[in-house]
């Protein structure tokens, strides 16, 4: 059954703000009461982050009431989300007392959302092939409200073709998937897997609605420095934090977009949504980039690749001798230039990070590497690298528009408007 698309499709037509109600749909009347979430917790060891999770959702002011399957009580207990959550918790389809009145259909129409964190790869899975043998996956298939799952398992369970193709099925049944991260993991291995942390995920879940500017579209971006090495224990890199460019990752999905992020070495969780690919030198982001952009509509290059890497990488630690060592280098992968060349490229823009002459050098290179645009900023100590916050001035063919300085959170929807702007423009005129 296709529940998800038809309960999206529902939510959509009736709520021009993107932001599901309950009751009759065809009132077309905007939510008046505090955003209700039915949180869903399935069997897993990331059960013990739902308990922060629905703090997260009640410091934001939702309502919260908390469905428990049978495999997750396994590892946290009904009581700790009653106390937290202010209401009884439901663990089963089976409650006499609150079947009497059709509960689950009643729990189902209460919610203007409903979440799964963790999702399990089982209950994927069930959702995936529309059973109903739980209170959970029956509310998912009863209700009409917008449904999120964040999945949380074993980096090898999340990468299998059965659990990618169930979470495909969701998604293109108009289910969000809600990362998952990458880090280590309960098992003692590392990996593509965690749930997305609980303030993340609250973020998301409650985020404003915004229009869906880039909806249908693939967006492919690069963010963070690369480190070139010059022997097994040293490299040249960058002050990059990759900050912005995993903001404008997040501001890509809010507006719709489908998001690979190719990214050098960072500190930072993936966005929830973004599918993430890591890489440390420019010849890998080179390589990874240019696989991925066969299928892109526009390419965002907020990396800070390096211009240039040692000739020669030592096989041995260099010694420290007390003499004067040499590093002789050779330009490093230019990959917008490789892009400029393919015979049909994205909408492309680049960034330039300045100490000087900004709107010059940014000017010089948009035209040099024949981009469509480039986000310009002076970097300093307050601003730009390793900084949360930002201001850029965006360039392209007859226009530019200033985007004051803010946290890069904010900036990046900012940035994100003036692309899908210029980018619907320029499809609109070819």
């Amino acid at each position: 059954m296709d529940w998800g698309r038809r309960a999206c499709r529902k939510v959509w037509e009736a709520q021009p703000s993107g932001k599901p109600e309950t009751g009759n749909f065809a009132d077309n009347k905007p939510m008046k009461h505090s955003p209700r979430i039915v949180l869903g917790v399935s069997g897993g060891i990331a059960a013990y982050k739902a308990a922060d999770l629905v703090r997260r959702l009640k410091e934001r002011g939702a309502e919260v009431r908390v469905v428990l399957t049978e495999s997750a009580q396994q590892f946290v207990t009904p009581l700790t989300f009653q106390a937290l959550s202010g209401h009884p918790v439901r663990t089963s389809l089976w409650d006499r007392e609150a079947e009497a009145a059709m509960g689950h259909i009643e729990l189902a129409r209460w919610a203007d959302q409903i979440v799964i964190a963790p999702a399990s790869a089982d209950c994927i899975a069930r959702l995936a092939t529309g059973q109903a043998n739980d209170l959970l996956t029956t509310l998912c298939l009863a209700t009409t409200a917008k449904v999120s799952v964040a999945p949380a398992m074993n980096h090898q369970m999340f990468a299998h073709p059965a659990t990618q193709h169930n979470l495909s099925l969701l998604r293109a049944r108009g289910v969000i998937i809600l990362g998952p991260a990458a880090g280590s993991q309960a098992c003692g291995e590392e990996g593509l897997g965690r749930m997305v942390e609980p303030m993340e995920l609250a973020e998301a879940v409650l985020a404003p609605a915004r229009a869906p500017l880039l909806a249908g579209r693939r967006v492919l971006l690069s963010a963070g420095p690369t480190r070139e090495p010059i022997d097994p224990v040293r490299f040249i890199t960058n002050r990059s934090s990759g900050k912005m460019g995993y903001a404008i990752a997040a501001a890509a999905v809010a507006h719709g977009a489908s998001v690979v992020l190719v990214s050098g070495p960072v500190q930072l969780p993936t966005p929830a949504g973004v599918r993430r690919i890591d890489v440390e030198t420019a010849a890998d982001m080179h390589a990874a980039i240019l696989g991925e952009i066969a299928s892109t509509d526009i390419y965002i290059g907020t990396a800070a690749v390096a211009d240039y890497q040692p000739v020669c990488c030592a096989d041995q630690k260099i010694k420290k001798s007390g003499d004067c060592v040499q590093l002789e280098l050779k330009p490093a992968p230019d990959i917008l230039k490789a892009i400029q060349a393919l015979p049909t490229r994205p909408f492309t823009v680049g960034f330039a990070a300045e100490t000087q002459h900004v709107e010059a050098n940014a000017k010089l290179k948009l035209q040099s590497k024949s981009l469509d645009m480039i986000a310009a900023n002076q970097v300093s100590r307050t601003q730009g690298f390793d900084c949360d916050d930002n201001a850029l001035t965006v360039y392209w063919a007859g226009g530019e528009q200033a985007l004051s300085l803010k946290p890069k959170a904010q900036l990046a929807h900012e940035l994100i408007d003036v692309i899908a702007k210029r980018y619907a423009e320029t499809r609109h005129a070819s």
